[in-house]
């Protein structure tokens, strides 16, 4: 809060100096004129505190649009990397008039939250295509996972990789080759051919393709969403999601 208070009272010194020239010069005020005034200042903001929230709101208000057209114009130039990659697996209606596009990571107790969310939003709504980009940010059993769920989807296809994303989301244990195996094995996949592709440029590559994508959009956690050409940070619930795709389709 601290940080915010300065701004308000910077303010205030500034509704001063817009005053006409006659009114009031501060560049040439007494040391004793300014004590006053800065007297005068403290005690008007101490009988109206509520300017100070007033002030705070508004810086907050010329914060968040500034970050929101900042967001628009970093969407719209990474438009092609973010919706058309040509690797990260889309689910949803592939047909739909609203895109959704996920940065998650196995490890992330938000992502599995808003798994549900998302999966919610899916089927209720049946028109929204749903794009996954693989962003293990959170330590070696995070990149494991994802390098496991990659190599899945090149060896083994689509719809292997929605089943094992969902069982990975699902996932509380510590991540291990082992415990991978096991998990790919449920749905009888090739884990000899998965875990020989894991290591693969392929893999390394698609990986290290969506982290650079992150950078660029200056995404440093999980999960971020895109949708359409909003960049949301963070966890999302169902209605706030369900309200942001109204608002999309105007």
């Amino acid at each position: 809060m601290h940080r915010l208070i300065a701004p308000a009272l910077a303010a205030a010194f500034s509704v001063a100096m817009a005053l006409p020239a006659d009114a009031m010069d501060l560049t040439e005020l007494t040391d004793a004129e300014r004590a006053q005034f800065r007297a005068e200042v403290r005690a008007y903001l101490m009988d109206n505190p509520e300017v100070i929230m007033e002030a705070v709101e508004l810086l907050q208000a010329r914060e968040a649009e500034q970050q929101a057209q900042a967001d628009f114009t970093l969407v719209t130039d990474n438009a092609a990397a973010i919706f058309d990659d040509g690797f990260s697996w889309v689910g949803g209606n592939p047909d739909g008039d609203i895109v959704l596009v996920e940065f998650l990571d196995y490890r992330c107790g938000y992502c599995k939250k808003a798994h549900g969310e998302v999966a919610k939003l899916l089927e209720t709504d049946g028109n929204i295509k749903w794009i996954v980009k693989e962003f293990p940010i959170l330590g070696e059993q995070s990149v494991l996972a994802s390098r496991f769920a990659v190599a899945t989807k090149q060896v083994a296809g689509g719809d292997s990789y929605h089943a094992l994303n969902d069982a990975l989301m699902a996932f509380n244990g510590d991540v291990t080759l082992p415990a991978l195996r096991r998990l790919g094995e449920t749905f009888g996949l090739d884990v000899d051919a998965i875990e020989a592709r894991m290591d693969s440029e392929e893999v390394t590559r698609e990986i290290a393709e969506t982290r650079a994508l992150a950078q660029k959009l200056k995404i440093s956690g999980t999960p971020t969403f895109v949708m359409q050409d909003e960049l949301l940070r963070g966890y999302l619930p169902y209605d706030q999601m369900q309200a942001v795709v109204a608002e999309k389709r105007g």
